[in-house]
């Protein structure tokens, strides 16, 4: 069963949207049948990366907060990504567009690595207070997760997955999608936000008690009578 999660990278619920949906998927005995891929969503398309600003100066500026409620929300959310066993460091976080880290998660996905990117990306955002937006820190964190640094580099110095993130974006839109992480199981179920785990896993088991009905094969009591098969015994 597919389970499509659309997010940004700079999203601080999206990361902690990603531990609570493993905490359920790891508890989940179907869990071996699940396929996961990882869809792009930008909440601020037009931003400028800005290493000069601090997140929270940035987030007073466009929410029109003080810079002292910008920094108490933001200590909020750090102790609900503590909770979900992840720590932020959003003193260390740049302002960065997210457009070039999510073409670098399609190059990835390519590859069978879409999660594993979007792990390292998270982690470069909120944890490490890292560029996403560079192109050095891009190849670096694309070497880091096995990918090819010719093809990391032929990707960021070219339009490359430009039309994958643009396409991912619209398919939201057309979804109905309002905010991130957005999780959309068998395309029967969706989950949205940074949920508890039971809300994830009461999910899982719904959507995927559906799509064990609509792969089950037909069971038919059959009445025989003269017939013939494809190896062509007719009797």
């Amino acid at each position: 069963m597919k389970v499509e999660i659309w997010s940004d990278v700079m999203c601080p619920f999206c990361y902690i949207g990603k531990r609570r949906f493993e905490e359920a998927l790891a508890g989940f005995e179907g869990k071996e049948q699940i396929e996961i891929e990882w869809k792009s969503f930008q909440l601020n398309p037009d931003l400028k990366t800005n290493p000069d600003i601090s997140i929270n100066q940035y987030l007073a500026d466009i929410k029109g907060w003080t810079l002292e409620h910008a920094e108490q929300m933001n200590d909020h959310v750090t102790q609900m990504a503590a909770q979900a066993g992840l720590t932020y460091n959003f003193s260390k976080s740049i302002v960065a567009n997210s457009f070039n880290a999510h073409r670098l998660a399609h190059l990835a996905k390519k590859h069978g690595l879409g999660d594993a990117a979007e792990e390292a990306l998270f982690r470069a955002y909120f944890t490490e207070g890292r560029n996403i937006d560079d192109t050095q820190t891009l190849i670096e964190l694309g070497l880091a997760i096995g990918l090819n640094a010719d093809e990391i580099k032929q990707t960021l110095e070219s339009g490359t997955y430009a039309d994958d993130v643009k396409h991912d974006i619209a398919e939201a839109q057309y979804l109905g999608v309002r905010g991130v992480p957005f999780f959309v199981m068998n395309r029967k179920y969706a989950v949205s936000g940074a949920q508890d785990v039971a809300v994830f896993n009461d999910t899982l088991v719904k959507a995927f008690a559906g799509w064990q009905q609509e792969n089950t094969k037909p069971a038919f009591d059959i009445i025989e009578g003269e017939s013939c098969s494809p190896e062509g015994d007719c009797k």
